[in-house]
């Protein structure tokens, strides 16, 4: 007796071999998908914060180093005779005039040398993370803006730098920006990210003072983003409670 099975016909349908050319989708390994769309990379958005700390460290050190480098140059220089003395016998005459004087008023002037000397260091510290930021914010501007058509008025270029670029670098958006339609642009951040563990055992006022050295990275970070942009201008920070900032933008009119 043949089986019942062989004798049902079969609900699947005929297997039809294709004899057409292989789908160009065939084609695209995996790694000509990643060259075409890369994977993104991720990274702790607290590691930005910690890098600027320990970078405004070593830039400080660097500035030490660099500035005794060039003094000590100098000196040989001048005792070789391949530059002129200038004020020998004034600093000479300066020292003696030093030491006669009371200790009281000695050591004020050795405080007031001394924080001349820590403002002239924190200027090159604050140039050196500038221009970090210039190359930040200028390379970030083009790769946020590469597929946009070009912006017509500097105002859409400010906001696409507060809804665009402020969150890729600090994870959300300024909180307020104004400006009176003549160049001038006020963005204001009420807990600026790299300003929020910022503190001071001295008090509110030397973390407020301390703040401006962490802020020269944030401004680059502006002018390089409009300089890319194609508006060139000036980036001034104010902080006067912590964490809240205020960036002023002013753009010159012939830009």
């Amino acid at each position: 007796m043949a089986n019942r099975a062989s004798l049902t016909p079969s609900l699947q349908a005929p297997t039809v071999t294709s004899t057409s050319t292989p789908s160009t989708t065939s084609l695209l390994t995996p790694a000509l998908l990643s060259l075409s769309s890369p994977p993104q990379a991720q990274v702790d958005i607290h590691a930005l914060e910690y890098l600027l700390i320990e970078a405004s460290r070593t830039l400080a050190d660097s500035a030490r180093v660099a500035q005794a480098r060039r003094d000590k140059a100098e000196a040989e220089m001048r005792g070789a005779g391949w530059l002129p003395t200038q004020g020998g016998k004034e600093e000479t005459g300066g020292a003696r005039a030093l030491s006669k004087l009371k200790e009281p008023l000695r050591d004020e002037v050795e405080r007031a040398r001394r924080a001349r000397a820590e403002e002239e260091e924190e200027v090159a510290v604050r140039l050196r993370l500038e221009n970090i930021g210039l190359h930040v914010g200028g390379n970030l501007a083009e790769k946020l803006c590469r597929d946009r058509t070009r912006f017509a008025d500097p105002l859409d270029s400010v906001k696409f730098l507060c809804k665009e670029i402020w969150p890729a670098i600090w994870d959300k958006q300024v909180d307020n920006l104004r400006t009176n339609h003549r160049g001038v642009y006020v963005l204001q951040d009420a807990a600026f990210r790299p300003l929020v563990r910022l503190s001071s055992p001295f008090g509110s006022a030397e973390a407020a003072k301390r703040a401006k050295l962490h802020l020269a990275f944030p401004c680059g970070v502006i002018r390089g983003a409009l300089a890319r942009l194609g508006l060139h201008g000036t980036v001034t920070a104010e902080v006067t409670t912590l964490p809240q900032c205020t960036f002023q933008i002013k753009i010159p009119k012939n830009t």
